[in-house]
């Protein structure tokens, strides 16, 4: 038997998709788990959609989420001789023919087929033409002489046997009449170069593996497992596209969605071992097979997928999430600043318990990473003549401070709420907009303390409010 080999063959006409990613996923866990080997391939052969930019994309967003392929990238475009090398043998040895059908007479067969309400089959005119009836200002496309009779049956690993008449399948086009070979063509010659055991994809492809089988039976080539997954829909039963919001590997990053939290989730969406939810990288690979893959079109989740993250970034190292911090407001936000970095990092314990995203992290720390309070205008408004008071009687008593923690806070705030016959928040409340400019964000100890005597004492003397 040979060496599993998989792989994922994007085009680079636009970012990754994140049913690409799923895709790449499951085809790079199933050769890990097999001990086999992991391809990428850029099907690169639409010139005037595919860009550099696209497919650099592509491969940083793999590297992000932790998909490693081996060797180097596959160009699709670089192998077009190749591709053509077979489509010549393909009309040498009577699997192919050349048609002559001008562009009128194809949209004239769409038109009827239209008109009738069925599928439009092109009628396989030239099939058995001659070229020398050939008209001598039409330049041919060639064609793919697919089986007219019977049944083909798909041995699918993931949904079972699956049946089609063949003469549902036309003879499709295999080169276009400007000599560029077309997909079914393409992709077949190279899985073939390539040596895919599997091929693993979208059950959207169905149609097009009953085509390809067909050219690896012409050329007598050794034919690969197929998997046809199911597709990812939108929370409302749709089918997912790139016009969907969070459809692309970008949206999640943006927002701070940890790779490794992403990974999981994509994981489960349509995969399942027992009832395990959360896998290490080790546990996706050694538990991940095919079997568990279901037959049904899978939802995307954003709150499942905050949910995920939220417990990867509670449970995540505090030095790696910090530097996960950094990174992502490099690229994203702003810059973390030397001198912040530490009251950060001593603030991480806090600030992480009430985020769902790296953003969340980011928003809860500005009262951190500004000097200067940006104050939310319907906020400081509830800074009444009794708040203003309180917050001053705090800020004397808080100057006395020594040694500043939650044990020398704590009879302050009672003490003022004794005073003041008021409850917590409503001495709470005044002090965290003062010193963050909302009265949304961490427990009021915590801002103080993370902010230190210093800046604490300068914002309770702001002269937006006093």
């Amino acid at each position: 038997m040979n060496k599993v080999a998989t792989r994922f063959a994007p085009s680079p006409t636009g970012a990754l998709h994140i049913g690409g990613v799923r895709t790449a996923l499951f085809n790079w866990l199933y050769s890990k788990n097999q001990k086999g080997e992991f391809y990428l391939r850029i099907e690169d052969t639409d010139k005037e959609r595919s860009k550099e930019e696209y497919k650099n994309q592509i491969i940083e967003s793999l590297k992000w989420i932790g998909i490693n392929y081996d060797g180097e990238e596959y160009i699709q475009s670089k192998k077009i001789e190749d591709h053509i090398k077979v489509v010549d043998e393909l009309l040498k040895n009577g699997h192919a023919y050349k048609c002559y059908c001008s562009s009128e007479e194809i949209e004239e067969q769409k038109k009827r087929a239209k008109q009738k309400k069925i599928p439009y089959i092109y009628d396989r005119k030239w099939r058995d033409k001659k070229e020398t009836d050939a008209p001598k200002n039409i330049k041919p496309v060639v064609r793919f002489k697919s089986k007219i009779d019977g049944i083909s049956i798909l041995k699918d690993l993931v949904q079972g046997n699956v049946e089609i008449d063949n003469s549902t399948i036309e003879d499709f086009v295999i080169l276009r009449n400007d000599g560029t070979p077309t997909y079914n063509l393409s992709a077949s010659v190279d899985d073939h170069l390539m040596n895919m055991t599997h091929i693993i994809r979208g059950d959207d492809h169905k149609i097009n593996t009953f085509k390809q089988i067909q050219i690896y039976e012409a050329m007598k080539w050794d034919l690969p497992s197929f998997a046809h997954i199911p597709l990812i829909h939108t929370i409302d039963g749709k089918k997912l596209s790139k016009r969907d919001k969070a459809s692309t590997l970008d949206d999640y990053s943006k927002i701070g969605i940890m790779p490794d939290a992403l990974r999981n989730y994509l994981l489960r969406l349509g995969w399942s071992y027992k009832d395990k939810e959360i896998f290490t990288l080790e546990e996706s690979i050694k538990y991940f097979n095919l079997n568990g893959i279901g037959k049904s079109p899978s939802k995307l989740d954003m709150s499942r997928i905050l949910s995920i993250n939220e417990h990867y970034i509670k449970n995540m190292n505090e030095k790696d999430l910090f530097n996960q911090l950094l990174n992502y407001c490099k690229i994203f936000k702003k810059e973390i600043q030397k001198d912040k970095e530490n009251k950060i990092k001593q603030s991480l314990n806090f600030l992480k318990n009430k985020a769902k995203t790296m953003e969340d992290i980011f928003n809860n720390s500005q009262y951190i990473l500004n000097d200067e309070v940006n104050f939310n205008k319907e906020d400081l408004k509830l800074l009444d003549g009794k708040a203003k008071k309180i917050i001053s009687e705090f800020n004397v008593k808080f100057k006395k401070i020594n040694n500043l923690n939650r044990e020398n806070l704590e009879p302050i705030v009672e003490n003022l709420i004794k005073s003041n016959e008021t409850n917590f928040k409503g001495v709470g409340q005044p002090l965290r907009i003062a010193l963050t400019g909302s009265k949304f964000g961490p427990g009021i100890y915590d801002i103080i303390i993370s902010l230190g005597k210093n800046d604490v004492e300068k914002r309770l003397t702001n002269k937006a409010f006093s």
